[in-house]
């Protein structure tokens, strides 16, 4: 447990893990930007074209531009980008704060569809400067609703490379605090009109607090597609499915492996790694970086794509572990050139030739001139392979390393693996095993393992753990069927908040015929993909995942800690018995549920929008006439209030809208959290500003979360936004909520 502790601590505390993705630059102006035996060290191994190094090292010392993403499968990510180039970027270009002018925000050439955006602004100018008030208020508000992320231009690359399409199971094996989880979501879902993709994407990160974070990240999405799960990435169990009727291992067909790191790429945005840097750093981590991208590979299908990347410029954390990687798999893996994915990216190819040096400036070129005093802190995978004939088959420049005076970004490096054969320790037979297996049902048995990929030990030294997965335990005696709940704690050692369980619902339970007869759902309503986070009592919350993510759950529950899943789609409403259903609509979820309903649906128009997000509670009588009418035929209850574009009318918006209302005596309201509120009003025309005192501007009620007739208090529609958790879970949401505010505060 010893050497799994200390992976635990590195993996999370990394310095460039750790804050990559969390924010925009900001730096500390008492710290020297000087780090004499980094650029020693880096002069020396050459990674910079001759004659740039002082081009590179006053890149080093400038802050990090702000970079923004807009969601790109959201239905409205045009109408987000119309707004940011006809209004906001108009609005800033020109302007002049502490003497430094605010040049107009430039598009990333290397990124699809104008997608992804940076500008010459730091963090602390937009959020003291009075004239950019309203953008930055803009910017948080649409990063809280999903509709923007704030990540760095380099830290957007990895996802892109992946190539991931809808159908495509990916596990992004270190994923806090999620912005690139955020990109997998999105490409899985570029196809709007399909509420459940086939695929899906398994994000794990080892640090149990910081998993909160992710599960911030990936709830702005509201996507059925996700889980959450809390493992050493380096051990990451061994997932079974069930395919007619039998259990097959789990392989994914894409896994980001973006492994802890020194962080040397990040200095511009965090500047403690100036006075930090040493080169111990990369030797502590290499071992670990190895064994995570050895798991990952192991767990990725043949045929499928693996993409390894790091923060760091450090060839021994970077081509190393893919030399060391190719080398291992004896010709199962090979290094993709990637080079044309990304037209207009600027990066210098991998190196072939290296060398290391330790804190104290001694040099090693080879393996066999390190002492054996020093055996303990370097490995010969640290160094180049010396045959060279294999150096050579290895295509290591396929590699490819981003250097920040290039293109005004971050340093990183990152490298295509694609898997043409199963790994060679995993071809031979498995053992055989006379055990029960865990059963999908009563008298199931799970099948064996493929010959092909076995248990078997790992080449990498010093691996903690050598087989794929745990022995086939006992079924625990309070297990049901459907219902998925926590590792056992003998299996497991659990770190953090215990999570409730994931129960499924049968399809005869009796929270349905109610709910089907008020929403009039359609026959091919999966019911089987609802799931309850509790066994006794009422209800609270009803929440969907897909059909392939039902079948991960049901069969891993004592193989993986599961911190978050599914989207919610009800909530319970007692007073809502007395209407003929005690659950209303989610926001959250109205995407996924709205292609199922098929009753309690009010068509809108652009004035109808505006008076339901602008006003507390309006009279029936405010909509306008079509929608009025529509309204008075309906019994009091939730409802869904969806806006359909006119073509006819290029100033409205020119894509759906579905809002969650409530339908009352003699009023409507419109049930959406203050940040989608701001989002839609937005789209419609309607700016809401809060000045320095807090007061409003614009659309005075915009952001009024007041009572409807019937409704919960609004303190309870708070409640239900809490990230990483619901309030009904053992009364630790408080706790993991504050832990998830970090990664959207600006």
């Amino acid at each position: 447990m010893g050497r799994r502790n200390r992976n635990r601590q590195r993996d999370g505390g990394a310095e460039g893990k750790r804050s990559r993705d969390a924010g925009w630059g900001a730096g500390y102006a008492d710290i020297v930007k000087e780090n004499k035996l980094f650029e020693h060290y880096y002069q020396e191994l050459k990674i910079v074209p001759e004659g740039e190094f002082e081009q590179f090292m006053e890149a080093m010392r400038e802050p990090l531009p702000a970079t923004i993403r807009i969601t790109g499968y959201k239905s409205h990510a045009k109408e987000i980008l119309h707004t940011l180039k006809e209004k906001y970027f108009k609005e800033i270009q020109d302007l002049e704060v502490d003497g430094q002018k605010i040049e107009a925000p430039q598009a990333l050439s290397w990124y699809p569809d104008e997608l992804a955006w940076h500008t010459n602004m730091s963090r602390k100018i937009l959020r003291k400067s009075p004239l950019l008030e309203k953008f930055h208020q803009f910017l948080v508000s649409e990063t809280e609703s999903g509709n923007i992320s704030r990540q760095e231009a380099v830290s957007m690359i990895p996802p892109l490379l992946l190539k991931i399409e809808p159908q495509h199971k990916i596990l992004d094996m270190c994923a806090a605090p999620g912005s690139k989880t955020a990109q997998l979501i999105e490409m899985l879902h570029a196809d709007m009109d399909v509420p459940f993709p086939e695929g899906f994407v398994i994000a794990n990160d080892v640090d149990n607090k910081r998993c909160y974070l992710l599960v911030h990240q990936a709830k702005r999405l509201n996507s059925p597609c996700i889980m959450v799960v809390n493992h050493d990435a380096s051990c990451m169990p061994r997932l079974l499915v069930e395919q007619n009727g039998k259990k097959d291992i789990l392989f994914y067909d894409r896994v980001l492996c973006d492994v802890p790191c020194s962080g040397d790429g990040t200095m511009r945005k965090n500047i403690d790694v100036w006075k930090k840097w040493t080169t111990s750093n990369s030797l502590h981590l290499h071992g670990l970086q190895l064994r995570i991208a050895v798991r990952g590979v192991e767990q990725l299908a043949v045929g499928g794509r693996m993409v390894y990347s790091t923060c760091s410029l450090n060839p021994v954390e970077d081509e190393a572990v893919i030399a060391s990687l190719l080398e291992k798999s004896e010709g199962a893996l090979e290094l993709v050139d990637a080079s044309a994915d990304l037209p207009g990216l600027k990066y210098m190819p991998g190196i072939t030739s290296w060398k290391l040096m330790t804190k104290e400036g001694q040099w090693y070129s080879d393996w066999s001139e390190v002492p054996t005093s020093r055996h303990t802190q370097i490995r010969p995978t640290m160094f180049p392979p010396t045959d060279q004939e294999k150096l050579l088959s290895m295509k290591l420049e396929r590699c490819m390393r981003i250097l920040p005076h290039h293109q005004n970004t971050g340093g990183f490096f990152v490298a295509v693996l694609v898997k043409k054969a199963p790994m060679p320790w995993n071809r031979r037979q498995p053992k055989l095993r006379n055990k029960e297996a865990t059963s999908f049902s009563e008298g199931a048995q799970a099948e064996e393992p493929p010959a092909e990929e076995g248990d078997g030990e790992t080449p990498t030294e010093g691996h903690p753990c050598n087989s794929n997965a745990p022995e086939n335990p006992p079924e625990p005696e309070a297990k049901k069927d459907g219902v998925c709940g926590p590792p056992p704690s003998k299996k497991m050692k659990l770190f953090g908040f215990k999570e409730d369980p994931f129960v499924f619902l049968t399809e005869d339970d009796p929270v349905f015929p109610p709910i089907q007869a008020f929403y009039d759902l359609s026959p091919d309503f999966p019911k089987l993909n609802v799931l309850t986070r509790t066994h006794e009592g009422k209800k609270r919350h009803l929440y969907m995942v897909s059909k392939e993510l039902r079948n991960v759950l049901l069969n891993n529950s004592e193989r993986m800690k599961v911190i978050n899943t599914g989207v919610k789609v009800w909530s319970r409403n007692n007073d809502g018995e007395q209407f003929g259903c005690a659950f209303r609509l989610a926001q959250e979820g109205i995407y996924t549920l709205y292609p199922y309903i098929r009753a309690r649906v009010i068509n809108i128009s652009v004035e109808d929008v505006k008076i339901l997000l602008t006003e507390e509670n309006p009279f029936l009588s405010r909509l306008g006439d079509d929608a009025h009418a529509q309204a008075k035929k309906l019994e009091m209850g939730s409802i869904v209030l969806r806006y359909q574009p006119d073509p006819n009318d290029p100033s409205a918006p020119q894509c759906p809208i579905e809002l969650c209302g409530w339908r009352g005596k003699t009023s409507i309201r419109a049930f959406v959290p203050r940040n989608e509120r701001l989002h839609y009003l937005r789209m419609v025309g309607v700016e809401v500003f809060r000045d320095k005192q807090g007061k409003k501007e614009g659309g005075a009620a915009a952001t009024q979360e007041g009572n409807t007739e019937g409704q919960e208090e609004p303190g309870q529609e708070a409640a239900t936004e809490q990230e990483g958790s619901d309030t009904e879970q053992n009364g630790s949401a408080e706790s993991k909520t504050s832990d998830s505010k970090d990664v959207s505060s600006t």
